[in-house]
């Protein structure tokens, strides 16, 4: 059965992921198949490096991932975690993007950005990056009751 994601729900990371379904734009489904025919060179790095074939601590991912009204270079649904890759265009779009975070958090989806060049010159770091920062996501949130807030 699956149940749609709501964010008042935040901190769900606990609910099993497939449970957790966050419904997109049916119109994205084709572009996000072509995506995944013709990646970047930074994103190929990424996914034969990083991603692919659950190396990155044993988590699933998928590339080219329609969510919302957006598509995703890679998503764990387990984390409901996004990593985008971002090209040279990213910084002529800071806006645009602040707001494309924005609406992915507000479905309870957490972001995680690299450029182009930190993939491509220095992937070990993004990797050890990313593997930090996986491991405070799969943390348990912090009770108030328990002294940690």
């Amino acid at each position: 059965m699956l149940v749609k994601y709501s964010p008042l729900i935040r901190g769900a990371r606990g609910v099993p992921h497939k449970l957790v379904y966050i419904p997109y734009k049916k119109s994205l489904a084709k572009r996000a198949r072509e995506n995944r025919k013709t990646p970047t060179p930074a994103e190929q790095k990424m996914w034969e490096e990083v991603l692919q074939g659950k190396k990155l601590m044993g988590l699933k991912f998928s590339r080219q991932k329609p969510l919302g009204e957006f598509i995703v270079d890679f998503y764990c649904s387990e984390l409901l975690l996004a990593i985008e890759i971002d090209g040279d265009s990213h910084g002529k779009q800071i806006e645009y993007d602040t707001k494309r975070t924005e609406k992915l958090n507000a479905l309870g989806i957490t972001v995680i950005r690299y450029t182009n060049e930190e993939v491509m010159k220095n992937i070990d770091g993004v990797y050890e990056d990313l593997k930090r920062q996986v491991e405070k996501l799969k943390q348990p949130p912090q009770s108030p009751l328990s002294g940690g807030g």
